[in-house]
């Protein structure tokens, strides 16, 4: 009898949706609060891999490593998101009145 082992699968539609999920959520912060929330990701990166380290389900164990490295990634996507943003590829956010005031104060 043939034994089917589904692990790999599930690890690869996970990682699939993860880093589909990444891609507009680092062109939407990008555009909400530009370069500054690059932490944000750090943070969730370092969550991650440090959830990666500490679980011992081995197909929660590697979601969470590409959730972290996915994390990683959206550091650095970020920073060429604004670049993207600069030459036009994409719409820069455009200041409303009510955060003219909360911007100068920073």
């Amino acid at each position: 009898m043939i034994e089917l082992h589904f692990s790999g699968i599930i690890v690869g539609i996970c990682s699939f949706l993860i880093i589909g999920l990444f891609h507009p959520l680092v062109i939407k912060a990008e555009y909400y609060f530009g370069v500054k929330f690059w932490w944000v990701f750090l943070v969730m990166g370092l969550t991650g891999l440090a959830g990666s380290l500490l679980v011992a389900h081995q197909v929660l164990s590697t979601l969470l490593g590409v959730f972290a490295f996915s994390s990683f990634w959206g550091i650095r996507e970020m920073f060429e998101q604004q670049k993207r943003v600069r030459k036009g590829w994409y719409p820069k956010r455009k200041v409303k009145k009510g955060d003219e005031c909360k911007s100068e104060k920073n």
